[in-house]
């Protein structure tokens, strides 16, 4: 019964998310080339609340646990694992007072109304996922950005989405890479639940009632840890918290 319910509810939000992304292409692109960054922000900061809006039409909801004060005079390097595309919204309107800024492959760059503008003109990252030296020379050059600007890079280090929740071995040298060259940064790990059960019948129907719940670890600073043991406690603790609920 949910799966026959689910088509004409996926049906009406399509047509929204669509109207959205089509409405905030044009609004981004005149807040950039008119009043600049500040605005261009503030155009994908609500962009993100209406994708959120839409997402409620298939009931599903949103929750965020022990969202740490931050200094937001200081980068932040925010990992998580990956479960869907809708990952991300809430991702960038939580944390929206710290510049979020995402690595993406460079197909996303093309193509998608307000997502590929933002992607390419936000601050963001494109990378070549079939060129490694590419994209560590990009993210080296994303992470010099971050650290200049005290924004906050944002990376799922599975490199590809769960589609059970179960999650996947990090990939280590994109955060290393971050670690190098955002070194005054605090490391940010978030645990992401159920956001998977948006697409678990694949792109239609989505999946309706999902309560995507994201946890906040305590953040740990870059210079007080080596590397790799930074990277197995900040996997350990995203990956402990992971449940199907």
């Amino acid at each position: 019964m949910q799966k026959v319910l689910a088509y004409p509810l996926s049906i009406l939000y399509f047509l929204c998310f669509g109207l959205v992304l089509v409405i905030f292409h044009g609004v981004q692109w005149f807040c950039f080339n008119i009043f600049g960054y500040k605005a261009h922000k503030a155009s994908v900061i609500w962009l993100q609340f209406w994708i959120m809006r839409c997402l409620n039409i298939l009931g599903t909801r949103f929750s965020i646990n022990n969202l740490h004060q931050l200094d937001t005079n200081k980068p932040l390097i925010i990992v998580a694992n990956h479960q869907s595309t809708y990952d991300i919204p809430p991702i960038i309107w939580y944390f929206r007072k710290h510049h979020p800024k995402f690595i993406s492959k460079k197909e996303l760059g093309k193509g998608i109304p307000s997502v590929s503008y933002n992607l390419r003109h936000g601050g963001s990252v494109l990378i070549d996922r079939r060129n490694p030296r590419q994209s560590i020379t990009a993210i080296k050059e994303f992470g010099k950005r971050i650290e200049d600007n005290k924004w906050s890079a944002v990376i799922f280090p599975e490199g590809t989405r769960s589609r059970t929740g179960e999650p996947k071995p990090f990939k280590t040298k994109g955060l290393k890479t971050l670690f190098e060259n955002i070194p005054s940064a605090m490391v940010v790990p978030i645990t992401i639940n159920n956001s998977w059960k948006t697409m678990r019948y694949g792109k239609f129907p989505m999946g309706i009632g999902a309560h995507i719940k994201y946890t906040v670890h305590q953040p740990l600073a870059v210079s007080e840890y080596e590397h790799d043991k930074l990277i197995k406690t900040v996997e350990s603790q995203i990956t402990k918290a992971i449940k199907n609920d």
